[in-house]
C-alpha cells in the first residue's frame, strides 16, 4: 500500500477524557488499501506538540464485539509501537502495515487511563480479525 500525503488542513483535537485533556493532531497522510473485497482508507496523524510522532487509531467491524469498543491502535511512534506494524522501504512510497500488531489502548484495561480514540474518519466498515482482541 502507499502512504499518500495529506493536506494537514485544520487540526484535529481529540479529548482523552483524562489528565492529558485535549491532544492536537494534524493529518499526515492516508493509507489506501483493499481489505477483503473493500477499498479502505485510514488517516495517519501527526502529533502537534511533545516531540511529534505518527499515530494511527482505528475502529472496525469487530469493535465492541471481538475487540475493544473504542477501537485499537496500529502504531504510535511516540511509544515506539511501530517497530513491527509498519515497514518502510527506502526510496519507495510503498509501505507495509501488519494488522496482527493492532493493540488495545490503555483505557481498555483500566478506567483510570484515558486515551484518544479513533475519529470517525478511521472507522472501517468491515472487521479486522487480526491483532489484540477484547480484554476480559
Amino acid at each position: 500500500m502507499r502512504l499518500e500525503p495529506a493536506d494537514a488542513g485544520d487540526p484535529l483535537v481529540i479529548d482523552t477524557g483524562g489528565e492529558d485533556g485535549l491532544i492536537t493532531y494534524r493529518r499526515a497522510g492516508w493509507l489506501r488499501f483493499r481489505l477483503g473485497d473493500r477499498d479502505c482508507r485510514l488517516t495517519v496523524f501527526s502529533l502537534v506538540g511533545y516531540a511529534g510522532g505518527l499515530f494511527l487509531p482505528f475502529r472496525d467491524g469487530s469493535s465492541g464485539n471481538e475487540t475493544y469498543g473504542g477501537g485499537r491502535y496500529l502504531f504510535d511512534t511516540i511509544k515506539n509501537t511501530d517497530g513491527l506494524a509498519l515497514e518502510l522501504t527506502a526510496g519507495s512510497p510503498d509501505i507495509t502495515i501488519d494488522f496482527n500488531f493492532a493493540y488495545n489502548p490503555s483505557c481498555a484495561y483500566d478506567v483510570r487511563w484515558a486515551c484518544p480514540l479513533a475519529p470517525r474518519e478511521n472507522w472501517l466498515p468491515i472487521p479486522v480479525r487480526a491483532g489484540e482482541k477484547v480484554f476480559s
